[in-house]
């Protein structure tokens, strides 16, 4: 389980920087075209929307957290406030998520390695694994010093490679002058799922709580964290829009997130070239952060379910049920997780919104709302992240049967 440093007090930048790898995947590649229909007003207020909505949840998990043992996860909570069946439920989205993710970060970073080193993908994902997931396997503070490096050298690379972007910036194309942005607003509906997964962190945190040896440090940790990862989505996102037309976005969305057609759709502004080898070097720093990140996370969550001491022989039972099933499922079926990702927007709405709100919610009829760590704004804060959270997974599954409104970029939209 995590170790609190002895030595110094964990620093806010660490945890922040935690909070800020884990949301910043190389996901985010793919937010131009999610929120293509909805273009640059739209997309941006459902981010918005959305970073404030998931800091809410996560400052309501530590509210629920504060009257248990450091060590306590998503199930000794959810089972002692919301009963065995919900618990079973919630460890069920819980695990799906953060299992499906390990598989897809270890897929993905064997595929890479094989392209820089030539050695064969399987072989490569074995060795990330070994390598990267014992950080984790040490301590929060490995993963801290891991997740720092990481962040400074993706927001290096990105600046590098949006700086060509941003100096072109059109503000009639940003803005999309010659068309009536107020029909844009049902294509932002379709974009929040996107949006909620880009803000999904609450695997870390319990881990970030047991960390910081309280709520508030970690509370204000998490909303650094966010803070960082919505400024990277904006500015990625207003530097796309503001070159490219979004009539023109056409074959950046049929091309379904893949980079390479959207920078060749920029080459009249970039050197493509150089833009995309900074690109997959950003990439590949977004999945080491990643997996780490989420990795931590689930390591802790696992540790909780299975009651794994915080020694040695614990740890390494915790780091053997966290990362070996997603590693043989990486090597068995390498992309089996495309078809189970579809879903895991879903499942990371239920437990990082609808679990979340229910659980602050009866940790106050149990204890009060007078004593200890409270998220401000009262009752109306607990209802706007559930109602948020069921919406999300409406909107989830309204995209998946094409019951959504769907931009038709490049023709008349």
């Amino acid at each position: 389980m995590v170790q609190p440093a002895t030595d110094r007090s964990p620093s806010l930048i660490g945890g922040s920087c935690i909070i800020a790898s884990v949301c910043v995947g190389a996901g985010m590649l793919g937010l131009p075209s999610s929120g293509a229909g909805a273009w640059t007003l739209w997309s941006s207020i459902a981010l918005v929307l959305t970073m404030v909505v998931m800091t809410l949840s996560g400052w309501l998990l530590l509210e629920a957290f504060q009257h248990y043992d450091l060590r306590a996860s998503f199930n000794t909570v959810t089972k002692s406030l919301l009963g065995p069946r919900v618990n079973i439920f919630s460890n069920l989205m819980v695990y799906f998520v953060g299992g499906i993710l390990l598989y897809a970060y270890i897929t993905s970073s064997g595929l890479i390695i094989q392209d820089m080193a030539g050695i064969d993908s399987k072989l490569a994902s074995v060795a990330f694994v070994a390598v990267f997931s014992l950080v984790v396997w040490h301590s929060t503070r490995a993963v801290d010093l891991l997740s720092v490096m990481l962040v400074t050298f993706m927001l290096l690379s990105f600046l590098l490679g949006i700086s060509g972007l941003a100096a072109r910036i059109d503000l009639s194309v940003l803005f999309d002058t010659s068309n009536d942005g107020s029909r844009y607003v049902p294509y932002a509906l379709a974009m929040l799922p996107v949006a909620l997964t880009s803000f999904g962190y609450h695997h870390s945190v319990a881990s970030l709580r047991a960390y910081y040896g309280g709520e508030r440090k970690a509370q204000k940790a998490i909303l650094g964290g966010t803070l960082i990862a919505l400024m990277f989505y904006l500015t990625w996102l207003v530097s796309i829009f503001g070159n490219l037309p979004r009539a023109d976005f056409g074959p950046v969305v049929a091309g379904r997130g893949d980079v390479n057609v959207l920078l060749a759709a920029l080459a009249f502004a970039i050197d493509s070239e150089r833009v995309a080898n900074i690109v997959s070097a950003f990439s590949a720093a977004a999945i080491l952060s990643s997996f780490v990140g989420v990795g931590l996370g689930t390591f802790d969550f696992m540790a909780d379910l299975f009651g794994f001491r915080n020694d040695r022989k614990g740890r390494t039972g915790t780091w053997a049920i966290t990362f070996i099933p997603p590693l043989l499922l990486s090597l068995v079926a390498p992309f089996g997780f495309v078809l189970a990702i579809g879903y895991a927007g879903a499942a990371a709405a239920v437990w990082t919104c609808i679990i979340p709100a229910l659980l602050a919610r009866k940790s106050r009829v149990l204890h009060g709302t007078r004593s200890g760590f409270m998220v401000p704004g009262g009752p109306a804060v607990i209802l706007l992240v559930l109602v948020f959270g069921v919406l999300t997974v409406a909107f989830h599954f309204m995209g998946l049967f094409g019951l959504l409104p769907v931009a038709e970029l490049g023709s008349s939209a």
